[in-house]
């Protein structure tokens, strides 16, 4: 096909050209196992791995963990150590509205060609196991086994010289675990995916201290004393280093300004002051310090300051997706992939601080398994207007069932129930735009989320 791309078309890009075969390289993964139902193991991927040469060897890994804030620390760790002029890989999930968001590689999405060429690579590598697996009565390779596969690849294919990998869910026995990181980094740690992770804290905290490796630096924000012990714990056990926020570390201040926000962080190795980020948020704050001190970790063991203008450059070209991002104007449409109550108390708390908004209509759409009533709480202490719905997504909550939780939590006039996404957002956008100072607020779910972003760009308001 590379060979008469002009011939085709010289108005079509590369890209466009291999959109097909990438959409029948998702199709592919979509038929397997999907994220919500992981495997608990490590060895399919692992054999996976070995019969490509062990691809997630050949180049040092920052892993990532924790409940909220994981792909945001993620994408601002990754921004820093680009503007070092390293050559970097991204591995977050889930994605918004493309699977190729998923893998990123020098700060761009992967292109159709190379998802499509890497896949086609180890697609027979796949077969192989998934007919061991079958022979041995077990499953197949999962959706996220697969993918795991496929970005460690991709990313030696590059090659780069440093891989960011977003955890799946907890750590221990993620299938992102096969990767060994230099520096273990763990975002904030509350209850979420209670029915795979455990049912309190601690529990948690101690799944996702698996991916804690021998002699590894552990970077870690604020926890609660009973999660920072098992970190510790684990530490300890595995001969590693522990810096924690709040002690070796820490967000010194932050202040609103157009666009985001000025902060100062408390670096492991010194101070850094009037740093740009253009994200909302004080928690976003929080995750650019806990990103800090994980690229000091990772570039001079937290012994060396970092260059203060590659620094600065860094924070202020860092984007977080889908994290309180501005996505319409004429009326102000915001999308927030809060999906847990810690997460909608910070987006409610950020929408009071960095937005002057008179009134918000809160488009909201809930996946199983998740506290839909926590979540609505959150959320009610900015707005009393509800527009209920569901995603795309086949773990949806129905609307009716999810307005009764928000008719308890919020009372009987605060919602109104909506079975399409789409009627639901074109309705408050129509509330919104009839008076000044009032936005929307699409949120509960990344699939709604993404949904949002989608429509937008569809209809032709995305900003």
């Amino acid at each position: 096909m590379s060979k008469n791309r002009d011939a085709e078309d010289p108005e079509l890009s590369d890209d466009a050209l291999f959109q097909g075969q990438a959409d029948r390289v998702y199709g592919e993964l979509l038929a397997r196992v999907g994220e919500s139902n992981p495997q608990p193991r490590l060895g399919p991927t692992r054999r996976v791995l070995e019969l490509l040469g062990d691809p997630q060897r050949s180049y040092p890994i920052i892993h990532v963990t924790g409940t909220n804030g994981k792909t945001s620390t993620s994408r601002i760790a990754e921004s820093i150590l680009r503007a070092y002029g390293l050559r970097t890989g991204l591995m977050t999930s889930p994605h918004l509205v493309r699977v190729n968001e998923r893998i990123v590689i020098d700060g761009e999405s992967i292109t159709n060609e190379a998802f499509v060429a890497n896949w086609d690579d180890i697609a027979p590598y796949l077969a192989m196991i998934d007919n061991e697996l079958i022979e041995a009565d077990e499953q197949a390779l999962t959706y996220f086994e697969a993918l795991t596969a496929l970005a460690f690849a991709c990313f030696a294919d590059a090659p780069v010289d440093v891989a960011i990998i977003e955890v799946g869910m907890g750590g221990e026995w993620d299938s992102t675990n096969v990767g060994d990181g230099q520096v273990a980094v763990f975002t904030p740690i509350s209850l979420d995916h209670t029915g795979r992770l455990g049912n309190t804290v601690v529990e948690i905290a101690r799944t996702k201290s698996g991916i804690i490796k021998p002699l590894a630096s552990v970077v870690t924000a604020t926890q609660q004393p009973d999660a920072l012990e098992v970190l510790r714990r684990a530490a300890e056990l595995t001969e590693s280093t522990v810096v924690a926020q709040g002690s070796e570390f820490a967000l010194l201040g932050t202040a609103v300004a157009v666009g985001g926000q000025v902060m100062s962080v408390k670096g492991l190795a010194g101070t850094y002051n009037d740093l740009f980020l253009p994200l909302f948020g004080d928690h976003q704050a929080q995750n650019a310090a806990v990103a800090i001190a994980a690229v000091e970790s990772f570039l001079g063991g937290g012994s060396q300051m970092l260059v203060g203008d590659v620094l600065a450059e860094g924070i202020a070209t860092a984007t977080s997706p889908g994290r309180l991002q501005v996505v319409g104007t004429e009326p102000t449409v915001l999308v927030d992939a809060a999906h847990n109550p810690d997460g909608a108390r910070a987006l409610a708390e950020a929408i009071g601080s960095y937005f002057t908004f008179d009134e918000v209509c809160i488009v909201v759409g809930v996946l199983d398994e998740k506290d839909a009533t926590g979540i609505i709480a959150g959320l009610a202490t900015v707005t009393g207007r509800f527009h209920v719905t569901r995603s795309s997504s086949s773990r949806a909550v129905d609307p009716d069932e999810l307005g009764e939780i928000v008719r308890e939590v919020a009372g009987p006039d605060s919602y109104e129930v909506f079975d399409d996404a789409a009627d639901a957002v074109a309705s408050a956008r129509d509330w919104a735009a009839a008076a000044p100072k009032r936005a929307v607020l699409v949120t509960g779910s990344i699939t709604l989320v993404g949904d949002a972003i989608g429509l937008a760009a569809r209809e032709g308001w995305k900003r």
